[in-house]
């Protein structure tokens, strides 16, 4: 599973009246830092579009989701901020990553400063080998029942980063084949037959990890 990373950007400057070209606004400062954050959307973008092996979770996503700033329309704002939701796969520096936003800040101008407001830095992988006892339990039954796996790592967050921060090993499944992918979308949707299907599947899954016995160590 991708980290998901939000951060805020906070662009400070000279505030005045509107009809005067104030120096060192913040809007200048902010307009540098999105197009700063988007074009390296644009590289991971064109990155996974020219890759035939490439899945989503193997690249590092960047949206802008919120601008916050500003007191009244004739008012040039003291501050301005734009945070950005970013989903890393695992096999990044994060280190690295947080330094390159660093670097974006400086380079926006004096006093842009940056905060997170969501930060897991859990790079710990799953093991999807046949020696490992869950992933054999279950891909077994997954052919057992005629299904194809598609292995990926999952680009968007879900409850088991909590498990996974605790050290256990967790694997992200979904049975919801032959819909389109409308995550937080308008009209997000699931049809009746692959959701009673799911149930299905479900049922032999949850039987199948249940025969796993314990391993060494486990009580």
């Amino acid at each position: 599973m991708c980290v998901c990373v939000g951060v805020t950007v906070r662009c400070p400057g000279s505030p005045g009246h509107g009809s005067r070209f104030i120096e060192n606004t913040a809007a200048e400062k902010v307009r540098r830092i999105i197009n700063l954050f988007l074009d390296f959307r644009e590289k991971e973008k064109k990155r996974l579009n020219l890759s035939e092996c490439m899945t989503l979770g193997d690249v590092t996503t960047i949206n802008l989701t919120m601008l916050q700033g500003g007191v009244a329309y004739n008012v040039v704002p003291e501050e301005l901020m734009a945070s950005f939701d970013i989903r890393i796969p695992p096999t990044v520096d994060y280190k690295a990553f947080e330094e390159q936003i660093k670097a974006w800040c400086q380079d926006a101008g004096e006093g842009v400063t940056y905060e997170f407001y969501q930060k897991d830095m859990n790079q710990t992988l799953t093991s999807i080998e046949k020696s490992d006892p869950w992933w054999s339990a279950f891909s077994c039954a997954c052919e057992q029942m005629d299904m194809t796996l598609q292995c990926e790592i999952f680009p968007a967050a879900t409850d088991s980063r909590y498990i996974r921060a605790i050290g256990y090993p967790a694997i992200g499944f979904s049975p919801m084949n032959r819909t389109p992918i409308l995550l937080h979308d308008h009209n997000e949707f699931l049809s009746e037959r692959v959701f009673l299907t799911g149930i299905n599947i479900y049922s032999s899954l949850v039987s199948a990890l249940a025969t796993v016995p314990a391993l060494e160590g486990e009580a």
